[in-house]
């Protein structure tokens, strides 16, 4: 008769647990890291003549809800970065306009020297994309009063 096991005992037996002390480390690291390298580009600014106003009135609307149209002189209008035909901008503002909730607010940033026909046709095709909160940019010209003349 065999003895079981014959005096012999194991001194370890493997883990059955992966060791989780060392993970909210890691995690917290691989955040700061992201954090750190992450950059975010910046919309690029458009050289124009800004026309100007008597009176303005600031936009209380989150950022991420504000979608700024540059139009520039000579007809160009840009987008996120990206110059459109005018008959694709009805295509572009329609979804973000619905994801927003119908909350998007189009800021035309137009150059004072831009041709009415193409105002009136960027307008029309905010009108066909369901944009109905349409601002126009200005510098803000300083009112005088009776008393400095």
């Amino acid at each position: 008769m065999a003895i079981r096991g014959a005096g012999f005992k194991r001194k370890s037996k493997a883990a059955s647990a992966i060791p989780t002390c060392s993970m909210a480390d890691i995690a917290f690291l691989l955040l700061i890291f992201f954090m750190a390298s992450t950059t975010f580009r910046a919309e690029q600014v458009r050289q124009i003549a800004w026309p100007t106003a008597e009176a303005t009135q600031k936009i209380d609307e989150k950022r991420k809800n504000v979608l700024h149209v540059w139009v520039e002189q000579d007809g160009g209008i840009w987008i996120n970065d990206q110059r459109l035909p005018t008959e694709q901008v009805s295509t572009v503002v329609a979804p973000l306009y619905v994801e927003t909730e119908r909350r998007l607010v189009v800021a035309i940033r137009g150059d004072q020297e831009v041709p009415y026909r193409i105002m009136d046709s960027l307008q029309k095709e905010l009108q066909e994309a369901g944009a109905v909160r349409v601002t126009f940019a200005t510098r803000l010209e300083k009112r005088r009063t009776r008393e400095e003349r």
